[in-house]
């Protein structure tokens, strides 16, 4: 059993742990998890010196703006000895990892999990996929929504437009790039998350949709996952599908997360039932439909492991 708990954030919001701006206005990009990943296997400091970029062949900016990927998407944390994988990290991209240069979709998936619930290092991907529930909405709608949320519920005083600023790079991820003569190549260059349909622009106009619908994805290995993550977070051994969906105050939305309708929600969950027996149940008590863990602990890495050893083809791009 690969055990998580060392290295792993809790999922729930720490009001005195937030962070804006820190990717240097560089969004995830495809190869950046997988190259930081090797360097820093190789060498924790291999972020420290004057010779990172030379190690990781890009800029100084982007090698602070990896640097900061790495540990937003959980699959890295600064220890006194520098920058090193988690539990996680390390069984998803290492060498012989799970899917260690994102060729399967679901880890791309994952990735989006691990990043929507991290709201001490990713506070405005947290806030936007958790809290966020405007189908339809500009920049400026999304930017006040914000500020109101981080200064009402979080008690942080951040600049708007460092709050902003992520607004816009958490766009740029989510939405496939509009690929024309006038757009340089480097800007056409989707993020991994592109390819999850969770948000897109609205044509002619300058709103964007990100909304609740009957999707295919998550796969079940990455939905049984995350339910997993986050009754472990939790410490509960129920929770009602209302919170499911909406979340339990101070922790994740699954349903919110994923952009699922109840509907979706419930039909998955009845998947994932199926998929590994024994471990959950959906019980009706009081009129209240709940889902059971039937176990006092239940390891996320089984539901990875059942996705990848199924040997499901990866996603071609």
């Amino acid at each position: 059993m690969v055990s998580i708990a060392p290295n792993h954030k809790s999922l729930e919001y720490r009001f005195d742990q937030v962070s804006f701006g820190r990717h240097q206005t560089f969004h995830l990009r495809y190869a950046w998890l997988t190259k930081g990943f090797q360097a820093m296997s190789a060498d924790p400091r291999a972020f420290d010196g004057d010779e990172s970029t030379v190690t990781l062949g890009v800029g100084k900016n982007m090698v602070v703006a990896i640097h900061y990927w790495l540990q937003a998407t959980r699959i890295a944390e600064r220890r006194p000895a520098g920058l090193c994988p988690t539990a996680l990290g390390q069984a998803v991209f290492a060498e012989d990892g799970l899917d260690p240069y994102l060729e399967d979709e679901a880890t791309i998936w994952l990735i989006h999990w691990l990043l929507a619930t991290n709201g001490a290092q990713a506070t405005v991907w947290r806030w936007f996929f958790n809290h966020f529930h405007q189908a339809e909405f500009s920049l400026p709608e999304a930017g006040n929504a914000l500020t109101r949320f981080v200064q009402e519920r979080l008690g942080n005083k951040a600049p708007p437009k460092t709050m902003v600023n992520d607004l816009r790079i958490l766009l740029r991820m989510y939405e496939p790039s509009a690929v024309g003569p006038r757009v340089p190549l480097e800007d056409a260059l989707d993020s991994p998350l592109s390819v999850l349909g969770l948000m897109r622009a609205l044509p002619e106009s300058n709103r964007h949709r990100s909304a609740a619908e009957e999707r295919d994805g998550p796969p079940d290995g990455i939905f049984g996952y995350a339910i997993t993550d986050l009754f472990d977070q939790i410490g509960l051994r129920t929770l009602p599908i209302g919170e499911l969906m909406y979340g339990r105050p101070g922790f994740p939305a699954l349903g919110a997360v994923f952009r699922l309708t109840e509907n979706a929600l419930i039909t998955k969950l009845e998947r994932i039932i199926r998929c590994l027996p024994g471990r959950f149940a959906l019980r009706e008590q009081a009129g209240v439909h709940q889902l059971y863990s039937l176990r006092d602990a239940i390891d996320p890495m089984d539901y990875l492991r059942s996705h990848y050893r199924r040997g499901q083809p990866a996603n071609t791009r």
